[in-house]
């Protein structure tokens, strides 16, 4: 079996530029990153896929799935769960691993400024805490990561922060409000070392109406982590019925 893969930057991120995000996050919702990805999708003549996304572009991968059903046949979402649900579990223990949620809210440029001093050593923290496998990121990807950390991109994920505290949540809140969900089949993966996510599938399971769930070795940075186990997880679940 053949899939044709297609690997966007988020709006901001990577190798992309866009202008900074409004008090709010406007222009850095879920919803609005999303729909950058169903226009590409319209530029390229497609008109239905499957989705994957890892931490930060899953969330734009199942608002995709939520906002536009009719184009997305599968989702794949990884080591996350829905922002909503997610804000109202943070006051327990496992708040202290999720620190960007609210550093990176705060009113601009504070957080900016904080990025922009020392990212070499912010990197360093997270890859440090956040894998089962520190030596899964290895110094040309740690190199990827840190020349990606430029003021442009700096500003857009403080931007993409600042949304989903203000407004991202509202919006899940909205739809689950209205009944609206998953659709389509959906599977989460999460690594096993990501012991606050052990009832994501629980979670989901009120979002979609069709859920898979697996776990790979590994802790937050499943694609280098547990690569292996990662793709045939994919190749499973795509040629699944």
């Amino acid at each position: 079996m053949q899939h044709t893969v297609i690997a966007p930057d988020l709006r901001g991120y990577g190798g992309t530029s866009a202008p900074a995000g409004g008090p709010e996050g406007q222009g850095y919702t879920k919803r609005e990153l999303a729909n950058d990805l169903v226009e590409l999708t319209r530029l390229l003549g497609i008109d239905h896929l499957a989705v994957v996304g890892h931490d930060r572009g899953a969330r734009v991968a199942y608002r995709m799935a939520v906002d536009h059903p009719n184009l997305v046949e599968r989702l794949v979402v990884l080591n996350i769960l829905p922002t909503l649900n997610q804000f109202e579990r943070m006051g327990g223990g496992p708040s202290l691993g999720y620190w960007p949620w609210f550093l990176f809210a705060q009113p601009a440029p504070f957080p900016e400024r904080l990025l922009a001093a020392d990212p070499k050593s912010l990197l360093e923290f997270v890859f440090d805490s956040w894998t089962a496998d520190r030596d899964a990121i290895d110094a040309p990807a740690f190199a990827e990561y840190l020349a990606a950390l430029d003021e442009s991109t700096i500003a857009a994920i403080c931007a993409d922060y600042r949304a989903s505290f203000w407004l991202d949540r509202d919006h899940d809140a909205a739809d689950r409000n209205a009944g609206r969900g998953i659709v389509c089949p959906m599977l989460v993966i999460t690594g096993e070392a990501e012991t606050q996510l052990g009832e994501a599938p629980q979670v989901w399971s009120e979002w979609a109406r069709d859920l898979r769930a697996a776990t790979v070795p590994g802790g937050h940075y499943i694609p280098e982590e547990a690569s292996e186990q990662l793709a045939h997880a994919l190749l499973e679940f795509l040629a699944a019925p």
